[in-house]
């Protein structure tokens, strides 16, 4: 569902555009709709009146929680089942923020990923995109979104954008907090800068190599890292908020001397933030985090030549709930359930 069908169904109930926003504006902040000191009845139309209770309780079907997974630094990753009965993955995070799924799946196929092994699945609407953010609210205020979930949000465009036009309007919430995650579509560049609301950035870059970037986000658009930055730099000058670069470091793979001298190359001077995040275990694959002592060793050199660089931990470590790893171990554990077994003779 795309929040235009619901402002089309709201118009045919007689809703003026105050009443619309009234009603988003509630839904997107986990309010009630009886909410507000006046009496609905002074001045809701009463067809839309009528119907608010109804669709409350579709608004409220969008998402809802499957299984939530605590972790000891405060996140809480959440398995949420979508209308039709799909999963995605939604992360409550420290400090008031929240991690959301654009896609059920992804077709980047990034090889450190979980999420890309199945390939993608279906594009999330709009909606259910906001469902995710009023869905967390009922649990503890969020004050950022990021959009780093299940998905890649370049591959969902239009639904994206609907999605950060309404939250950072009637969802109240700063457009530098709301924070947009991509490989680097080129269509982002275009259509990021025309929105009311104008997001902050941030962009994979994983690899100062081209061609070793290609390796890890084999179907990712290809672009030179230079010229990744270079655009980067652009909308980072037109919107005054630094672009966020996001790193996965690997071990033996990109957290080598010749990548911190790549990344110094790239980053110095520019109006950036580097976020270093150890890679996440993942059953299957060989890849592993580098120790602590080197991840920190980077940071301090990328920050004490020039470039701000910033030692991130995927939330929810503890729990081994990496971005895909609920739905992935949800699913493996319904096949379990329901295998078919030989009938003893």
């Amino acid at each position: 569902m795309r929040i235009a069908d619901i402002r089309q169904r709201l118009r045919a109930l007689g809703a003026k555009p105050v009443h619309e926003e009234r009603v988003l504006r509630l839904w997107s902040q986990a309010k009630p709709q009886t909410s507000g000191r006046r009496r609905l009845e002074d001045w809701i139309p009463q067809e839309l009146r009528e119907a608010l209770p109804a669709i409350e309780a579709e608004l409220d079907a969008l998402a809802r929680v499957r299984t939530a997974h605590g972790g000891g630094d405060g996140s809480q990753r959440l398995l949420v089942e979508l209308g039709d009965g799909q999963t995605v993955e939604s992360v409550l995070l420290p400090r008031d923020g929240l991690c959301v799924s654009t896609q059920a799946g992804c077709a980047v196929g990034c090889v450190f990923c979980m999420t890309g092994r199945d390939g993608l699945l279906r594009q999330l609407g709009s909606a259910e995109i906001v469902a995710q953010v009023a869905l967390a609210r009922r649990q503890r205020a969020v004050r950022k979104v990021v959009f780093m979930g299940m998905g890649e949000p370049a591959h969902n465009l239009d639904n994206v954008l609907e999605a950060i036009d309404l939250l950072g309007t009637a969802g109240g919430i700063g457009h530098k907090s709301l924070v947009f995650s991509t490989v680097g579509d080129p269509r982002v560049f275009e259509r990021l800068p025309q929105g009311r609301v104008k997001p902050a950035l941030a962009l994979s870059l994983h690899s100062t190599k081209a061609a070793l970037r290609a390796e890890l986000m084999p179907r990712a658009p290809r672009y030179e890292p230079a010229e990744l930055v270079e655009q980067g730099e652009r909308y980072a000058r037109a919107t005054g908020y630094p672009i966020q670069y996001q790193w996965t470091l690997i071990e033996g793979v990109n957290d080598g001397d010749d990548e911190v001298e790549g990344i110094v190359a790239l980053l110095r001077g520019r109006y950036a933030i580097m976020n270093m995040i150890p890679f996440n275990t993942i059953d299957g694959l060989a890849f592993r985090r580098p120790s602590d002592e080197r991840a920190g060793q980077i940071m301090r050199t990328l920050n004490h030549r020039g470039v701000l660089a910033r030692l991130r931990q995927s939330a929810g470590q503890d729990v081994e709930a990496g971005c895909g790893q609920l739905r992935a171990r949800e699913r493996a554990a319904d096949a379990k359930r329901f295998e078919i077994r030989p009938v003893s003779a």
